[in-house]
């Protein structure tokens, strides 16, 4: 049986644990859909070359950080499910605003993430000055990205507006936690307006990045008055997982992989891992074994391009949550904080 070694296991420099993973347009309430007014050209004429400068950006970055891709995923995945997909996550705090990037879960959005995210939005505004949204800038990097690291390619609606809010005390209940149950997992995907075909989709995007020790530590250690580990998880897998992720004296910065067959390639190893009790995370495990969640698993392992399917379809619906259009946002000249 396959096992995670040792060498896989390193500590993160600046870019941490990806909860990818999981989407539809919402105007006011991010349970209805809307799908009218953004396009696939509208940039065609305010800006032509809008996608090609954004992928020579993203092109560069994932050379020097080949965590990027898996970083601005999960930066964008949290973006659209506070808010909805409005750039709002990338707003520094100030002195009388604790932005959203400053609530604790998102304390561990990887820097390379938005890094990737800041530099593209700097090259499209030296050519295209006021015209681009940091919302549409995100959706168009983050596709590229998993293209580039071997997932599906898929069409950017583009027309978003970038948010004029940003609240850490808005983020609570709006992400998904690593120790939640799956009822409770398809409760908050069902509130964005996704399916479980969707959530267990945008879950594959775990084929790609790091989570920090303290997330699955409860599974390797101590699991419960029966088993002292996990018995979903594999037993050697759980063990070596142990040396890195010490009891003591844990180094808060360490990070294991999500994938541990193909750790920095998009593609279905993630589905098939599960069925080997492969897991990282609770949530992760969980998937291959409720009833509900399982057959879409099985299927996915089976089928790389059956997966890649899904998560385009889902990808499309998640870019479109809560997008603002028209005269509801701005377009920022910089990223992190707000015109004016």
């Amino acid at each position: 049986m396959a096992v995670a070694p040792l060498s896989l296991l390193l500590p993160s420099r600046g870019f941490f644990f990806y909860f990818l993973l999981h989407f539809v347009m919402v105007p006011c309430s991010l349970g209805s859909t809307n799908v009218v007014d953004l396009s696939y050209d509208f940039y065609n004429k305010s800006c032509p070359h809008v996608e090609q400068i954004i992928h020579n950006v993203v092109s560069q970055k994932l050379l020097e950080a080949p965590v990027t891709a898996a970083g601005a995923l999960r930066i964008f995945f949290h973006d659209c499910f506070v808010e909805g997909c409005d750039a709002s996550v990338l707003i520094a705090s100030s002195r009388n605003n604790k932005a959203e990037r400053d609530s604790e879960i998102n304390l561990s959005l990887p820097g390379d993430g938005f890094d990737v995210f800041f530099r593209a939005k700097r090259a499209v505004e030296l050519q295209c000055p006021g015209v681009a949204s940091c919302a549409d800038v995100m959706a168009i990097a983050t596709r590229d990205l998993v293209n580039l690291v071997g997932g599906p390619r898929w069409e950017v609606q583009k027309g978003r507006r970038d948010g004029l809010v940003s609240k850490a005390s808005r983020v609570a209940g709006n992400l998904p936690q690593a120790n939640q149950k799956i009822s409770q997992l398809i409760s908050l995907f069902k509130s964005k307006g996704l399916s479980v075909l969707d959530m267990v989709a945008l879950s594959g995007g775990h084929t790609i990045g790091f989570s920090h020790c303290r997330e699955f530590m409860p599974r390797i250690y101590s699991y419960n008055e029966t088993f002292d580990i996990d018995p979903t998880m594999n037993q050697d897998y759980a063990l070596s997982l142990r040396g890195p992720c010490p009891r003591k004296n844990l180094d808060p910065t360490v990070v294991a992989l999500n994938d541990v067959t193909t750790p920095f390639i998009f593609d279905n190893a993630y589905f098939g891992n599960l069925q080997k009790g492969l897991g990282l995370l609770t949530t992760d495990q969980m998937l291959g074994v409720d009833s509900l969640t399982r057959p879409y698993v099985n299927i996915m392992a089976r089928d790389q391009q059956i997966f890649f399917n899904y998560f385009v379809k889902a990808m499309i619906k998640m870019s479109k949550i809560g997008v603002k259009i028209g005269s509801n946002g701005e377009i920022r000249s910089d990223c992190g904080s707000f015109n004016g």
